[in-house]
């Protein structure tokens, strides 16, 4: 098993260089590089000699181990984006004298926690040659101010926010003038602003990820849902690409999970289907090797919330540092099944790492992951599982710091099972 205490530490430089799902991208990419993967562009021939491979678009990425014969698919499936608040197009907004910036809420971001924080901005620009050009302000740039209590002496009794109205950012004095943000971050990458025909922005929490608690058993980051996972199979990935070649892993992040994934670089996009359908050999012969796969669905578990744990179901609850949860809905929320379900432990059991059990209260829906996705599209059979996260959704989140270790551990003996 991978160092806890080294392990934690990568995972914390991990998401600092991750702000966006495209430097997600462009991170995983530099580590699959360094361990001898190449690229394969979806516009090339395919590339079928062995080795590690992998396939990028905007903020999509796949990676695999090319085998020189096909066999079983291992699949380890993720996503890069988190929820945040987006940029507008047309950034440049204020009011009273304060300059500030138009924005939207990106998937189900727990608004209060993006107040009174230091924020830095980061995303792509497009430029009309047809390029992008990676973005990151990683100083404090963006503060979303909290009204005080003295205009508002009711608020600890219940804090409501219409975010239009009270979640745009200040970055600056004086009148607001269109054009000013995107001149501003045109001087950051150096390029002509002029050249800029469009965006994709977010803010992010500028906080650097922590350790917490009297033994340092905590790990306290940003997008902990859900780079947590993204770098756990990256990491598994690579450990697997060279053990038991009769079987191909396979690690996919996906982007807009948060946002339903029905996009074209979402799980109920056609990336994932199409690089299974060169793996197994072709449409023809890809049902014979998809009933031999088995995908993994790693997204972040709720951990049990003790100042809350009327919310939680009693028997099923998640806790940190007791090793990656196995999610299990009544209703299909979650993918797994029984089969699934037993060569989890079994992975789990051989790598030496705990397992335990989440299942939602039956008064509180649970949410869902790309694993139903999955599993709808391509008849493969899928188990959910995830490390658990306290605060999930939030600008900062909060997981146990052996946790990322136990994952990874688990993931690798999954991705090489070929029982």
């Amino acid at each position: 098993m991978h160092d806890v205490a080294d392990l934690a530490l990568d995972l914390a430089d991990f998401i600092s260089a991750s702000p966006t799902p495209y430097h997600a991208v462009a991170e995983a990419v530099a580590r699959l590089t360094a361990a001898g993967f190449t690229e394969q562009p979806e516009t090339a021939e395919w590339d079928t000699a062995p080795g590690g491979r992998y396939l990028v678009r905007d903020g999509t990425i796949l990676a695999w181990w090319q085998r020189s014969d096909v066999s079983p698919l291992r699949i380890f499936a993720a996503h890069t984006d988190s929820p945040t608040l987006k940029v507008k197009p047309l950034p440049d907004t204020g009011t009273g004298g304060w300059r500030q910036v138009a924005v939207e809420v990106y998937g189900g971001a727990l608004w209060n926690s993006w107040l009174d924080r230091d924020l830095g901005l980061a995303g792509r620009l497009s430029l009309y040659d047809g390029t992008s050009v990676l973005v990151n302000v990683a100083r404090p740039l963006l503060r979303v101010p909290q009204l005080a209590i003295h205009l508002d002496r009711s608020v600890n009794q219940g804090l409501t926010l219409d975010p239009q109205q009270n979640l745009l950012p200040i970055w600056g004095l004086g009148a607001s003038r269109e054009g000013d943000l995107l001149a501003f971050l045109a001087s950051e990458v150096g390029v002509d602003g002029a050249e800029i025909a469009a965006h994709d922005l977010v803010v992010h929490d500028l906080t650097l990820p922590a350790r917490l608690g009297e033994h340092g058993e905590l790990l306290a980051a940003p997008r902990l849902d859900n780079l947590s996972s993204v770098h756990a199979g990256i990491t598994a990935l690579v450990a697997a690409a060279e053990r038991d070649p009769s079987t191909t892993p396979v690690f996919v992040g996906f982007d807009h999970e948060e946002i339903g994934s029905a996009t074209a670089t979402g799980a109920a996009g056609p990336l994932l289907e199409t690089l299974l359908t060169h793996l197994a050999g072709g449409f023809d012969a890809r049902s014979r090797v998809f009933a031999t796969s088995r995908a993994l669905s790693v997204d972040v578990t709720h951990a049990a919330h003790p100042n809350y744990l009327h919310l939680h179901d009693p028997g099923h609850r998640a806790l940190p540092n007791e090793g990656p949860s196995l999610k299990v809905n009544a209703n299909q929320r979650y993918a797994t099944d029984a089969p699934g379900a037993a060569a989890w432990q079994r992975a789990c059991r051989t790598a030496g790492v705990g397992s335990q059990f989440f299942v939602g209260r039956n008064t509180v829906p649970c949410g869902s992951t790309v694993g139903p996705i999955i599993a709808t599209r391509l008849g493969i059979r899928t188990v959910d599982v995830g490390i658990p996260v306290l605060s999930m959704h939030s600008a900062r989140e909060l997981c146990g710091v052996e946790d990322p270790a136990h994952l990874v551990a688990a993931a690798t003996e999954f991705l090489t099972d070929a029982r």
